[in-house]
């Protein structure tokens, strides 16, 4: 995996922190918070699209609302070797599978599942991860109560 380097000045920082607090903010009330052109503001919008420093627009859906009320974290062991993407890329096609995450240690992935309750997780369990030939073994921690959620990441205040 290749590291990029991004060069993100103030105005880029001051737009994504805003952008992020409010993805329906307007170009217009961007502009007025930095004292730029509206136009100005799009112009960095699209360039920071085109370099991937923001990557999508969202609407945080309250889960209970659709029926998804179980929030569970499931350590995978694999036996596809380091580096191999096989088991993670199987996990990550699964619907009910918010995050994979390989990890370091015994487990080779972390992985974050919703459903609508555990007899809901035993069903995704037996038909879609029992059918991923690569996993070894499961160890699932059930979420009783969740204190922080959030995708919002630290953006610096340069």
């Amino acid at each position: 995996m290749s590291e990029t380097t991004y060069t993100l000045d103030h105005v880029d920082l001051t737009i994504i922190r805003l952008m992020q607090e409010n993805a329906r903010i307007n170009n217009a009330d961007i502009a007025r918070e930095l004292g730029m052109a509206p136009s100005a503001v799009l112009e960095r919008v699209k360039k920071l699209e085109q370099k991937q420093v923001i990557l999508q627009y969202n609407a945080k859906i309250n889960p209970a609302a659709v029926n998804q009320k179980l929030l569970s974290f499931i350590f995978i062991k694999a036996a596809d070797g380091i580096g191999c993407a096989t088991t993670g890329q199987a996990l990550a096609a699964i619907p009910e599978v918010q995050e994979v995450h390989d990890i370091a240690g015994d487990d080779g992935y972390l992985v974050k599942v919703r459903t609508a309750d555990a007899s809901a997780l035993v069903e995704l369990m037996r038909n879609s991860f029992a059918k991923i030939p690569n996993i070894i073994s499961t160890r699932t921690t059930i979420v009783l109560e969740t204190v922080k959620e959030q995708q919002q990441i630290l953006i610096p205040q340069n």
